[in-house]
């Protein structure tokens, strides 16, 4: 028996230092210390021995497997630590290559950028699924029955859901938002909701199917259009790092009353006139104006105690502005060569 002990002796030590991974050398561990391993049977076949040797056999197998033991952990040293060597032929000297790196979308920096305007100015930040209902989108903003964008050729519609106010659609704007934010909280209200809208519309230089826009709404008792249009200013000097004209006409929209026009000088060109601005030096970035009695009495505030400011800020025109950017599809191409630019 003790020929046998030197035996397994001298060949585990060869075993484990062969080991080469720490999966090999588990291996190793199992057939020297496992159940079925090779001390294991030799502490089996210790009862048949005979009495005046089993003492010394057992002690001898006992600490063949301890010296196994330490064997085995000085080996899993070795190999973890080699492991983590580096290689000899790698010079530290050579430059390394800059990994390629991720950036934020102009018109996810630009919607950032808003939302710090907007917050410092006391403002929350609310946003909403892109599926909405005919009820918000057209119902509770005054859309009268018959308007032309409940048209198929103007809202996408979603198949399957039923022709009464519940029906549903891609939000074509993002006003309905603002009743269903206003029936849920408390006046006065300081909000905007940023997000996607989308139209079935032909694409252009300055039309999209799907764009960006950003809201603002204000509801309080007391509002003035002159500190409205303050506030449009400071938000657009805040983007851009500078003052910036704008000017402000009589619009229609059913959703405001009075309303209007909001056009900023086109930074694209100066103001000399481009294709962007389509040769008269201004674009129009936003509709604004007081919250129509029947979209507030849709939101469950008397139109009689409450008045306000609304603007729908197009941000992917922004961004054109910031960036002098000629072609608003340029932002949805996936264009690594222009994507590139704003890293």
């Amino acid at each position: 028996m003790k020929e046998k002990l030197e035996c397994i002796l001298n060949d585990g030590k060869a075993k484990i230092s062969s080991a080469l991974t720490i999966a090999a050398l588990q291996d190793v561990k199992a057939f020297l210390l496992g159940k079925q391993g090779a001390i294991t049977e030799v502490l089996k076949e210790i009862p048949k021995l005979d009495v005046s040797v089993r003492a010394e056999i057992g002690r001898a197998a006992n600490d063949l497997k301890n010296t196994f033991t330490d064997l085995i952990n000085t080996r899993r040293d070795e190999i973890a630590l080699k492991a983590s060597e580096i290689s000899p032929d790698f010079d530290l000297t050579v430059p390394g290559i800059k990994p390629n790196g991720g950036t934020l979308h102009p018109i996810t920096q630009m919607c950032y950028d808003l939302n710090d305007t907007f917050l410092s100015m006391g403002f929350e930040v609310f946003e909403e699924s892109d599926i909405t209902s005919e009820l918000y989108a057209f119902d509770n903003l005054n859309f009268p029955p018959d308007h032309p964008a409940r048209e198929s050729m103007d809202t996408y519609w979603i198949a399957g859901s039923n022709e009464s106010k519940s029906r549903l659609c891609l939000r074509p704007h993002l006003t309905g938002a603002s009743v269903r934010y206003m029936q849920t909280n408390k006046p006065p209200f300081r909000f905007v909701y940023p997000g996607r809208a989308y139209r079935n519309e032909a694409t252009d230089a300055k039309h999209e199917r799907a764009f960006f826009q950003y809201e603002a709404l204000i509801v309080d008792r007391e509002f003035t259009f002159s500190a409205g249009k303050v506030m449009i200013k400071s938000i657009l000097s805040k983007v851009f790092g500078c003052d910036v004209p704008v000017r402000m006409r009589v619009g229609f929209f059913p959703f405001v009353e009075p309303g209007f026009e909001i056009d900023m000088g086109c930074l694209v060109c100066g103001g000399s006139g481009c294709s962007v601005c389509k040769q008269v030096g201004w674009i129009e970035i936003m509709p604004g104006g007081t919250p129509h009695p029947n979209v507030l009495r849709a939101a469950g505030l008397d139109p009689d105690e409450y008045t306000g400011f609304y603007v729908n800020i197009g941000l992917d025109r922004l961004v054109m502005m910031r960036y002098g950017i000629d072609d608003i599809r340029l932002l949805r191409s996936a264009d690594l060569r222009f994507l590139n630019q704003f890293k």
